[in-house]
């Protein structure tokens, strides 16, 4: 995979001092703050592919757990109360990223600020809610973990990047406190620093291909299709809930979704609501939810959103755009038939946190029209060339535990297939694969001579996040009627293409 390899320097005035917080706290990860001394003291310092010149007075990286990840054993009378808790983590993370990103000039004279103002007390607060989960999971009869306890505990450690990793061009470094002076916010649309930076886009023609075969079929392989149109959002039907992570709490994502097919889906739907929703798609019995958070264009215009929660609240801004195209199909298992869908299954791909949880759930694929069978990238934004148009694509797991349509990690209920062989880990069964394909027109994106971008755009995302393209998911609930998710199935098992 190719890298992006551009590098600036960024001029400082003699004596002044920039304190630039570029932080990433996630339920499960990190805190970044990077503070940035006088610009006599000569010590260059290369993050991300951009070299910045300035001496590092501190970098701190807080590393905060998973909880989530951790509880796979939830009571289903107790997951609403530990969902709550959960969003509550997620509440503290942003409010404590706010309190970084908002106390710059205490941080530089103070070294010793970030741990007893703020990481100090969002441990205590973490340990009384995880406390809070504890009790909700004994409270019915559930075992706990007490060594869960121990994840309200943050480590504080020198850094200078962090390891996301991924295929998109290498280690995910420390990209967000590049951009200084308010440089980020003049020329990205106001995103003051939260990313994304250049580091975080690549030109596509640059990448070297990387996309692998498929594995081969088997006679017993399910070739058919099977494509339901749903439209592309037009109606504008967003909110910032996420009824599977976080149901009965509002703004549970900290980010906008656009919503597809059911045109009832927040925080306090129901399964009983599902069913009375209405839909997008054309066919009236798919009253399925698709949603995925909105990209957007980092033009400086204040979208609607802007003194919202899920928007600018939560540093979410910029123009959102609607994509031109949003193809929904069902395909087969190179290696079995598949089974039929269960009614209300929940599947989420790819991880909103993966930039600080590192990418072992990380699901994120761009690329441009005409690059698509050649290069799939999961962190970085691809620049297309002109006439090319951006592409992010999803395909969720394809195997069914046969038993749960749901886990409490929202995770091990469901598997992503062997990728050579295309077979289902042991007790899993095949089930139709859920792919997506959304294809976006967006203003080519410039790295300018001073390091900034030009016609930036993002995905939305937790604020702590950075804005990453890693961050990338989507999230799906299988809602049918008339006997359509059998019909699904059938035609993907006859190895016809249906519609």
């Amino acid at each position: 995979m190719g890298r992006n390899t551009r590098k600036r320097r960024t001029p400082l005035a003699a004596k002044a001092i920039a304190a630039s917080a570029a932080l990433a706290l996630g339920g499960g990860g990190l805190i970044w703050a990077n503070f940035y001394a006088s610009a006599h003291e000569s010590n260059n310092q290369t993050w991300g592919g951009n070299q910045t010149k300035a001496a590092t007075a501190q970098v701190a990286t807080i590393s905060c757990p998973d909880v989530q990840q951790k509880l796979t054993n939830v009571p289903n009378t107790a997951r609403q109360g530990v969902a709550t808790e959960l969003a509550n983590l997620d509440k503290q993370i942003t409010e404590a990223y706010t309190r970084l990103a908002s106390t710059r000039d205490a941080q530089a004279k103070d070294p010793s600020f970030v741990q007893n103002a703020i990481v100090g007390p969002l441990k205590e607060k973490r340990a009384a809610t995880i406390d809070r989960i504890r009790i909700d999971i004994q409270r019915v009869g559930g075992s706990f973990d007490n060594a869960i306890q121990q994840l309200a505990a943050c480590t504080t450690q020198t850094a200078n990047q962090t390891t996301a990793g991924g295929n998109g061009g290498g280690q995910q470094q420390n990209n967000g406190g590049q951009q200084q002076g308010g440089q980020q916010q003049a020329n990205n649309g106001g995103q003051g620093g939260d990313g994304p930076s250049a580091a975080d886009f690549v030109d596509i023609t640059k990448v070297a291909p990387n996309v692998q075969g498929k594995p081969n079929r088997t006679p017993n392989a399910s070739t058919g299709t099977f494509t339901t149109r749903c439209g592309v959002n037009a109606n504008q039907n967003h909110n910032s809930d996420n009824v599977i992570v976080a149901p009965g709490v509002t703004n549970g994502a900290h980010h906008v979704h656009d919503y597809v097919g059911n045109q009832k889906v927040n925080a306090f739907a129901s399964n009983n609501t599902f069913l009375q929703g209405g839909t997008s798609c054309q066919n009236r019995n798919d009253l399925s939810a698709y949603y995925w958070p909105v990209i957007r264009e980092q033009d400086g215009t204040q979208e609607k959103d802007a003194n919202a929660d899920g928007g600018g609240k939560d540093l979410n801004v910029g123009k959102i755009l609607v994509a031109q195209q949003a193809q929904i199909k069902y395909v087969g298992s190179p290696a079995s038939k598949v089974v039929a869908m269960p009614q209300f299954l929940r599947i989420i791909t790819g991880d909103a946190k993966a930039f600080v949880n590192g990418p072992a759930n990380a699901n994120a694929h761009w690329s441009c029209t005409g690059f698509e069978n050649r290069v799939q990238l999961t962190d970085k934004y691809p620049i297309c060339p002109a006439g090319s148009k951006v592409v992010r694509s999803f395909a969720f797991q394809s195997c069914w535990d046969g038993q749960n349509i749901d886990s409490a990690n929202h995770r091990t209920h469901v598997a992503f297939a062997d990728p050579g062989s295309g077979v289902c880990p042991n007790g899993f069964k095949a089930i139709p694969q859920l792919t997506m394909r959304l294809v976006y027109n967006v203003p080519q994106p410039v790295i300018q001579a001073d390091g900034t971008v030009k016609n930036a755009y993002a995905v939305d995302g937790f604020p702590e996040e950075l804005h990453k393209a890693i961050t990338d998911h989507d999230d799906f609930i299988s809602v049918t009627t008339g006997g359509l998710a059998n019909r699904i199935a059938n035609c993907i098992n006859s190895g016809r293409n249906c519609a």
